[in-house]
């Protein structure tokens, strides 16, 4: 990811964003940084950026032109298929929180607007910023320190900035809970002890007692996080009287990804706040569209939870493309056995196989051998620029016979195992099963519980999903796009 500050005081950045993670994490290439000095474009032989502000008023206000072009500098450098967004850090705009971050995180260019004075040229603002926001209810002396403080909120989602990528999605603020009570040595200190459960060496024990510390933390510092949190949980307990059918819905509440959007005795209405995907059940259609319209909600995807209703969803949602599908879970706890399959300490198998990250290197394999990116139909759906950006985010895996991609398989954006694909010349080699396998194992490691859709119709993957000890739901589910 790229991060380019529009400022007034470059050293100012530059000093601040070179050290601790975000240093580390330019020095490695998962980031690069770059301060472009707005007087630098000034057109005023004394570099002045700011004038008197029309119609009176104390205090000066930064110009248009030298901001526009120090932005046009930025720009014009990016192609047009990156995803980029332009962030005008002011108090007035939307207060900046995790979620935020997390969807700034999936960008590929950020350009931060740092003003100061009364602020910037309000033509300017409307030509190039996308958003506005703010990173508390008071007023800085310019936009830099704010802006430090959201791109190292948002660096530290980036792949690879952290050594331990997981410790971004289990601290504070993950599932409406803040993060539990640490400690390190001495065991003693201040004759305060460290919580004998962390010394036991039970990782279930331990576990256990860290939602307890979270949930307790929650409810007696942020009360306010703690209400959604007893409202998803009470969601869930509606949901797990149909767990295979609900999986999908149990899993985002438990991976901390749901919104509670709407609920009443009949019906349960989420959405996934990473996609945008809405996940409705209930006893009938016509509540959902209900809510939708009293909310003035738009869905751009959905998946319907009985799919006998998708008629009647499609006569208000025209246009859609639709899906039909099983949830498959595996249920058991325990790993699966890798004996024959691969090995788990990533060497080399007998005949040669290995298990491994793919990277953009491999893309045109994908490329020529992945249906939804050789349909055209269904491109806006599992296109190629999703299968990339899977690739990019470290979510899709191959498997290697001596060093030759033999097949592939990865996890979905909403967290759900697929994009399985083995090579014609491949088959018949156990490949599926031992994708399958690493997998699961990987989620159940990462304290997930492992699932995926299969069409209704594809008899060959619900073979595969039944012998490997994975559960069919007996109803299915409707996916709308």
């Amino acid at each position: 990811m790229n991060f380019h500050i529009l400022t007034l005081f470059p050293e100012m950045i530059m000093g601040g964003l070179s050290t601790s993670i975000t240093g580390r994490a330019m020095e490695a290439g998962h980031i690069t940084i770059e301060a472009i000095n707005i007087r630098d474009f000034s057109k005023d032989k004394h570099k002045k950026v700011d004038d008197y502000p029309y119609g009176g008023g104390a205090g000066m206000l930064m110009q248009a032109q030298p901001v526009f072009d120090a932005y046009q500098s930025v720009a014009e450098k990016i192609p047009v298929t990156k995803k980029k967004r332009v962030i005008y850090v002011t108090p007035q705009g939307y207060t900046f929180n995790q979620r935020m971050a997390e969807n700034f995180a999936k960008c590929d260019e950020l350009i931060f607007l740092c003003g100061h004075y009364e602020g910037i040229d309000e033509r300017v603002l409307e030509e190039v910023v996308t958003d506005y926001v703010s990173i508390g209810d008071y007023v800085l002396t310019g936009g830099e320190l704010a802006s430090m403080v959201m791109i190292d909120a948002i660096a530290r989602l980036v792949p690879g900035v952290l050594h331990n990528d997981s410790s971004a999605v289990t601290e504070s603020f993950h599932g409406d809970l803040l993060e539990h009570p640490h400690y390190s040595r001495p065991e003693v200190w201040h004759e305060k002890s460290v919580p004998e459960v962390l010394l036991s060496g039970n990782q279930k024990k331990i576990d256990a007692w860290r939602v307890e510390a979270s949930v307790q933390r929650t409810k007696e510092r942020r009360p306010d996080l703690y209400q959604k949190y007893v409202a998803l949980q009470n969601v869930k307990e509606r949901l797990m009287k149909q767990k295979l059918l609900h999986i999908d819905m149990i899993e985002h509440i438990n991976r901390g990804r749901a919104l509670l959007i709407a609920e009443s005795d009949d019906y349960i209405l989420l959405q996934d706040k990473d996609t945008g995907v809405y996940y409705y059940t209930g006893e009938n259609a016509s509540a959902l569209k209900d809510v939708v319209e009293s909310k003035g909600l738009s869905i751009e995807k959905l998946v319907l939870h009985q799919a006998e209703q998708l008629e009647e969803v499609q006569k208000w949602l025209p246009n859609k493309k639709s899906m039909i599908c099983y949830q498959s879970v595996y249920t058991n706890r325990e790993r699966m056995s890798v004996s024959g399959l691969y090995r788990a300490d990533g060497q080399p198998t007998e005949d040669g196989l290995t298990i491994r990250p793919l990277t953009v290197a491999h893309f045109d394999v994908l490329k020529e051998t992945y249906e939804f990116i050789l349909n055209a139909e269904e491109s806006e759906h599992y296109g190629a620029n999703y299968v990339r950006e899977r690739i990019r985010v470290g979510a899709l895996f191959g498997a290697f016979l001596d060093g030759e991609l033999a097949g592939y398989m990865g996890v979905h954006d909403d967290g759900s195992l697929g994009l399985l694909h083995v090579l014609k010349q491949y088959r018949g080699r156990r490949l599926a099963k031992a994708l399958m396998t690493y997998m699961i194992n990987m989620q159940l490691e990462q304290g997930c519980i492992p699932y995926g859709q299969v069409e209704t119709d594809n008899t060959v993957s619900c073979s595969l999903q039944k012998s490997l000890g994975l559960h069919l739901s007996k109803t299915a589910i409707a996916w709308l796009w």
